[in-house]
């Protein structure tokens, strides 16, 4: 079992003690050249900014914003697109819907995508045989009643889905064991959008390599290269882990709002 931090026996080392070595900074540079430095520096902003990051295992700390590093995605906040989350004195790496997108628009085989929360005073009908979602035309507004989430490939295929709210939290309900204290109860859209957007490219969509590796990770405690736990949703349909698993009193803080239904 090898961990990128290696770290003299009986002395555990910091996190700003593991990034000084030699060893891991060369892993981050073979895999962000010029940019190494500065991602470096985000993951201690990211640290230094999040107490419980601060208590938690810096060698997973460190594991997570290697996986984030891997898929060539930024850790900062505001973003979206990858986080470093605290989970019970380790750091989980979780994938952020934007981060995602980012990842599937790369392969040059998406002409569009997109997804968002669909709101009673717009929901029309969804017809699951024909894929058609008719919504009325008028503004947002009045209580979120589903998600929707939609890609067309340069090929010509096209996949819609709808999921309505009791799906969705039949759905955390069934993989997420923090679905009634966790960022599900707090932040429901947010984890409700990232949800209907992962199962639709994991199901019908194309899956880069980076795709593939991003949805293995996602929601993962990885230890090494070999090894990783998915604490909060060991039975996922996702090989072996699900959607949503941040620390139990802290979500991830996004900056802006969800203008469509987006955010996570």
């Amino acid at each position: 079992m090898t961990t990128i931090a290696q770290q003299q026996p009986n002395k555990p080392a910091s996190l700003k003690g593991l990034l000084a070595q030699d060893n891991i900074k060369k892993r981050f540079e073979d895999m962000l050249g010029q940019k190494a430095p500065g991602f470096i520096s985000s993951i201690m902003n990211v640290v230094n900014n999040n107490k419980l990051l601060q208590n938690a295992d810096p060698n997973t700390v460190i594991m997570a914003a290697a996986q984030a590093a891997t898929l060539d995605l930024p850790i900062n906040q505001n973003l979206g697109l990858a986080w470093i989350v605290p989970y019970k004195g380790q750091a989980q790496f979780q994938m952020g819907w934007r981060g995602f997108v980012q990842l599937a628009l790369r392969t040059g085989l998406y002409k569009t995508i997109n997804v968002c929360v669909i709101t009673a005073n717009e929901f029309k009908s969804w017809d699951k045989i024909a894929e058609k979602l008719e919504l009325t035309g008028l503004e947002e507004g009045g209580d979120i009643v589903g998600f929707a989430g939609h890609f067309e490939l340069t090929s010509g295929f096209k996949k819609t889905v709808y999921w309505n709210v009791k799906k969705v939290s039949d759905h955390a309900r069934k993989y997420s064991k923090s679905v009634d204290n966790g960022p599900w109860k707090t932040h429901f859209a947010e984890m409700a959008t990232k949800t209907v957007l992962k199962n639709m490219l994991s199901q019908y969509g194309i899956l880069s390599i980076e795709m593939r590796s991003a949805l293995e990770n996602d929601q993962a405690v990885i230890i090494d290269e070999e090894n990783r736990t998915y604490p909060d949703n060991p039975d996922s349909e996702f090989t072996s882990h699900e959607e949503v698993a941040t620390e139990q009193t802290e979500a991830p803080a996004v900056s802006n709002s969800i203008p469509s239904g987006n955010d996570l």
